[in-house]
């Protein structure tokens, strides 16, 4: 193996694992933000929660890709549905109508992208050699 690949691959992976560790600390400083917001106001509404479930989902998202080396599609999609969804429950007052169609239809569309993924993997999964996992 050339010198270039052993070490290019090592450095590349020292810098996945150094992005993966800081956006791990980013979103535990995040969490720890959003309780001290939660405390100060001394309420704890929906938006804030569901919030907090974005956040833990960045994380679980970041364990599983630091311990598998796979990043599963639907994750992603999961996070969009909920931050969507924290969208809509934040501002929909305000909101015209035809803005409040367009974020839920958008919120089906994601849910409906994860239950064929999910139905994909279930039907027509990947041979047991294939590296790339969703």
């Amino acid at each position: 193996m050339p010198f270039y690949h052993r070490y290019g691959s090592k450095s590349l992976k020292a810098v996945e694992h150094l992005v993966l560790f800081v956006i791990a600390i980013a979103t535990i400083v995040a969490i720890g933000q959003e309780i001290v917001h939660i405390v100060s106001v001394r309420m704890v509404a929906l938006a804030d929660l569901l919030l907090l479930f974005i956040f833990l989902e960045v994380l679980a998202m970041v364990a599983n890709y630091y311990e598998s080396g796979k990043l599963p599609v639907r994750m992603p999609l999961y996070i969009a549905i909920v931050a969507l969804a924290r969208y809509l429950i934040l501002d929909m007052k305000s909101m015209e109508d035809w803005r409040i169609a367009a974020i839920s239809l958008s919120t089906l569309i994601l849910a409906a992208t994860v239950i064929v993924i999910r139905w994909g993997q279930l039907k027509m999964p990947y041979p047991k050699n294939q590296e790339y996992d969703n």
